[in-house]
């Protein structure tokens, strides 16, 4: 029986990681490490460091120290085949906002190996965006609920191992979150897809998730 390594075993691992900017602030020498098969919340005042986490671990700044592992790669070294397993939903919308909702798979599932058509619109139903699919509507003509759960609808819907929330919940009526963090606990039950999400609603923490990262002004206090 060959022993899986520790580096087999975490969907994230976040080393001695730290950025510096001119205005001041720096995340400070942020380690933690997140298994396969869990979903872990991360927190934090505004400015506390949380989108400069997020940012770093896509590769969208570089830092300035450490390392950062995405399933036993190294994100920068490793970039593409890292991010094609990587889902991402930020706290705001990277559509066009005169892209037509009908036309987004179109555009979406070239990028992805690994994009299922089926599980997409099976989402797209779930998150009732059937009509928006299947009508001329154009992302600026949908809410910012709406524009939220198509964003989720396409990071679920290319077997991403991990999925990085930021926010997710933002704009989500409450029915709309439950729903959300049940996917989400289906979606980890196999033990090979995980989730890293910030939230600044502890309801959702409560009931989502495994493990809890808080940081504050550029630093990990526990996890």
């Amino acid at each position: 029986m060959t022993a899986i390594s520790e580096s087999d075993a975490m969907a994230l691992q976040v080393t001695d990681v730290t950025k510096h900017y001119d205005s001041g602030f720096t995340l400070d020498d942020v380690t933690f490490d997140l298994p396969k098969g869990y979903i872990m919340g991360l927190i934090g005042p505004n400015g506390a460091g949380k989108s400069t986490l997020i940012k770093l671990i896509l590769n969208m700044i570089h830092r300035d120290a450490g390392s950062i592992h995405v399933l036993g790669l190294d994100n920068i070294a490793n970039e593409e085949p890292v991010k094609e397993q990587l889902g991402v939903v930020f706290d705001f919308s990277y559509m066009h906002e005169q892209w037509q909702v009908k036309n987004i798979e179109r555009i979406v599932a070239p990028l992805y190996p690994s994009w299922d058509g089926g599980c997409y619109h099976k989402y797209l139903d779930t998150f009732d965006l059937g009509d928006a699919q299947n009508g001329k509507k154009h992302i600026k003509d949908l809410s910012r609920g709406m524009q939220m759960k198509l964003m989720l609808a396409i990071a679920l819907s290319h077997d991403a191992k991990l999925l990085i929330l930021d926010e997710p919940t933002s704009g989500l009526d409450v029915l709309a979150r439950d729903e959300l963090m049940d996917i989400l606990h289906a979606y980890i039950e196999d033990g090979e897809h995980s989730v890293l999400f910030s939230t600044h609603i502890t309801a959702d923490l409560e009931r989502a998730a495994d493990f809890i990262t808080y940081i504050t002004d550029g630093r990990l206090y526990y996890t």
